[in-house]
């Protein structure tokens, strides 16, 4: 059996499937969710997804095949570009009966994020970066409309000889902005797949600068969680990322 630690579940394979069970109690009702969500939205998505079943210390999938992302060819922008747009695209009201966090509780859980980070981090900043950082905060608070992964990066993209076999960790999905989902692609994936992403999604150019703002925020989330844990070291390395960023 094979132990893999994560910041909200444990997981474990056992033959051909991959069990999770929830290292948090407010984990658990998210990690649920998939067993509704996923196997209604595999079937509209043009690539594999897990297709959860419930046990009785979690959920279990059988395992998809591949690594993670490790080629930036255009063709997987393409891929992703996409993936992303049939995403982006399936009905809000089904996919919130399906298990996915509604737009209204989203917004609280944002609210009390972005809350922490003006109260929190915003005093740690140099003063004269602070009128930025607080315009960022509001920015991101602005746009639902779209069901979203919402964790969408290398780690979470399966990859077996130069093609997307899989799209995993659905724990975050939720009503939120499709921006966010374009974030990694459009600003830390390498030149190519950005390029075949905007070929194939083509964002409004407000999408493109509200994934650029999602870049910003994404150091803030460290530093949120070295206070969290009084992690001082990544605080102050979260820090400098925040900086550099805006």
């Amino acid at each position: 059996m094979t132990i893999l630690e994560g910041w909200d579940s444990e997981a474990w394979i056992e033959g051909p499937w991959i069990h999770r069970s929830p290292r948090r109690p407010a984990v658990r009702p998210r990690l649920l969710a998939e067993a509704t969500l996923l196997p209604w939205l595999a079937p509209q998505l043009p690539l594999p997804v897990p297709v959860p079943e419930l046990t009785d210390s979690g959920v279990r999938h059988l395992m998809l095949p591949g690594s993670p992302f490790t080629d930036g060819r255009t063709a997987i922008g393409r891929e992703l570009g996409a993936f992303l747009k049939a995403l982006h695209a399936v009905d809000l009201v089904e996919a919130v009966a399906r298990g996915a966090l509604d737009a209204a509780t989203a917004d609280a859980e944002k609210a009390s994020f972005l809350e922490d980070c003006r109260t929190q981090i915003v005093p740690l900043l140099p003063a004269e970066a602070r009128t930025r950082a607080l315009d960022l905060l509001d920015r991101v608070a602005r746009v639902r409309t779209s069901l979203i992964h919402c964790d969408l990066g290398p780690d979470h993209i399966l990859m077996t000889d130069g093609r997307i076999t899989g799209i995993i960790d659905w724990t975050d999905a939720v009503i939120g902005d499709p921006a966010l989902d374009l974030c990694w692609p459009l600003n830390d994936a390498p030149a190519a797949v950005r390029a075949g992403l905007l070929d194939v999604y083509q964002p409004t150019a407000d999408q493109v600068e509200r994934a650029a703002d999602w870049a910003r925020l994404s150091p803030w989330y460290g530093v949120h969680r070295g206070l969290l844990l009084n992690l001082p070291d990544d605080v102050a390395d979260g820090l400098r990322d925040v900086l550099s960023r805006l």
